[in-house]
């Protein structure tokens, strides 16, 4: 495993909650100057949105090469797939409800609480919170090797997804939606929701 102590020193530390102190993209303009060429071909691996559909093997010469991108990948692979099978089952889609493995327990459980919660916005912002912990949980206590570089990345990922989310547009958005549902199949016959 490499060791990147000249890069790793000069980052800034990030908060969960704070502002993105760089973008992601910059972050990776950065990288290509500093990670040898293996670990800037796993860079591109470091993804939020890991599916079993989008899940690509890594390379082969950087396969097995970092023990926290593939603990990474397992542990958002079983929230997204428990995620599903929790909503189809909500939907009474039991047909369509995925196979979820049970471990990591910690993805499972994030799960379940945030398919009860009422609000999508607060279940999004536990979530990723939830993944913001397990990311620091994976990728060890060494600082300044190749995992920290792609935990940075993942971190200003989350970052970024939390600064995207625009809470006064989505109600409008969700009002529009909901007023356009109610005309189309909540008139006279049908009664509106008392």
């Amino acid at each position: 495993m490499a060791s990147y102590y000249y890069f790793a020193a000069q980052l800034p530390y990030l908060v969960y909650g704070q502002p993105e102190p760089m973008s992601s993209g910059h972050f990776r303009e950065l990288c290509t100057s500093f990670l040898n060429a293996g670990d800037r071909r796993r860079l591109e691996q470091c993804r939020l949105d890991i599916s079993a559909k989008s899940r690509q093997p890594p390379p082969p010469e950087t396969a097995g090469a970092s023990s926290f991108l593939d603990n990474w990948e397992e542990w958002e692979g079983a929230l997204r797939l428990n995620l599903a099978r929790l909503r189809a089952q909500h939907l009474k889609r039991e047909g369509a409800a995925p196979d979820a493995p049970g471990y990591p327990a910690d993805a499972v459980h994030a799960a379940k609480a945030a398919c009860a919660m009422d609000s999508p916005l607060e279940a999004e912002l536990f979530l990723d919170k939830t993944r913001w912990d397990a990311i620091e949980r994976l990728r060890g206590l060494d600082n300044f090797g190749s995992d920290f570089i792609f935990a940075y990345l993942l971190k200003l990922l989350l970052m970024e997804r939390k600064t995207s989310f625009k809470t006064e547009k989505g109600f409008m958005e969700y009002k529009t939606l909901y007023a356009a549902i109610v005309n189309n199949y909540g008139g006279a016959e049908s009664g509106e929701p008392k």
